[in-house]
């Protein structure tokens, strides 16, 4: 059986949240794990355990858009200032006033950004395969395209048309075939080509997911699940009740997040951990070079044979580290 706490919701920041708290309620400062896409709090079961057997609060919401949580209608209403303004507002709701936030993929792109704009509110930061970058010197969207071409899925999810909700709306239980299984073994995971934004895959790697997703046929795929079949039906329900475009919502604001990013001083004044997957194609261990030049107190830990999904690929590992440097840096 999967055991995760009770669910529980919280009236915030114009939204009904829905998040699951472990642990002990004394223990500070707690743990916020922040998931990306398309994901859920469900992605951190292995480490909601883990983290509060060893003593540790932790606290994993459904963000904006997923699961058991509202999805406005609005594509502005999933800018940054609304993401971030979300964790603090879960906060306020929970009488917290500093916690550790620690995020994969899309939820590494948030958590870095809270020390940025909720400093006060922000005791450390975890990055798990996302990496801190400072601001691109032109809108992200104009270096997909140049690098990636228009097919690149985040320039496609820029579609008015919301052409890709709808292919993954039709392809549920393709789309989480395709998505959660173990990249096959590669000799070189580093890149070489500069990240913008965090992305840090090599121009010719083929990103264009949602038709990728549309032809799949999961009976010849040789790479490895990772979901076991009941953690995949939560997934495939959830996102059958849910659709993709609230999560969609937060790409289509990556440009207005740029510009109102200028003159945000980008460096991370808190203890921080960045923590690498060997083999994730998209955001590789490369993608996090140069971070020490904007994070002054940073620690990296590198997990090695781990594709994108590294909380699921490699859930004991990333559940001790953790917890390791959780005890060493906070007590």
């Amino acid at each position: 059986m999967i055991e995760m706490p009770p669910l529980q919701f919280a009236k915030l920041n114009g939204i009904r949240m829905g998040y699951y708290d472990a642990g002990p309620m004394s223990d500070t400062p707690p743990v916020v794990l922040c998931h990306g896409w398309p994901e859920m709090a469900f992605s951190w079961r292995h480490q909601i355990k883990a983290l509060a057997a060893a003593g540790i609060r932790v606290i994993a919401p459904d963000q904006r858009g997923y699961g058991a949580t509202s999805r406005p209608n609005a594509v502005e209403d999933y800018s940054i200032e609304h993401l971030t303004g979300d964790l603090v507002a879960l906060l306020d709701h929970l009488k917290i006033d500093k916690a550790i936030f620690v995020g994969h993929d899309w939820g590494g792109f948030i958590v870095w950004q809270m020390p940025l704009r909720h400093r006060d509110r922000v005791a450390g930061v975890v990055g798990v395969n996302t990496p801190h970058t400072d601001r691109a010197p032109v809108d992200p969207l104009q270096i997909y395209k140049k690098r990636f071409g228009e097919t690149m899925y985040i320039v496609q999810f820029q579609d008015p048309a919301h052409e890709p909700d709808r292919i993954f709306g039709e392809n549920v239980d393709k789309a989480f075939d395709f998505f959660m299984r173990k990249p096959m073994p590669r000799k070189h995971a580093n890149v070489g080509e500069a990240p913008v934004g965090g992305i840090g895959a090599s121009s010719k790697t083929n990103l264009a997911f949602p038709q990728m997703v549309a032809a799949y046929d999961p009976a010849k795929d040789p790479r490895q699940k990772i979901l076991s079949d009941e953690e995949r039906k939560i997934f495939v329900d959830a996102f059958k009740e849910s659709g993709f475009t609230g999560g969609i919502n937060w790409y289509r604001n990556m440009s207005a997040n740029w510009a109102r990013a200028e003159g945000l001083d980008h460096t991370v004044r808190v203890p921080s951990l960045m923590i690498m997957a060997e083999n994730d194609a998209v955001l590789p261990p490369s993608s996090a070079d140069g971070m020490e030049n904007i994070i002054p107190d940073l620690e990296k830990y590198l997990v090695k044979d781990s594709g994108h999904w590294t909380q699921q690929e490699k859930p004991d590992e990333v559940s001790q580290v953790l917890i390791d440097w959780r005890r060493r840096r906070f007590g």
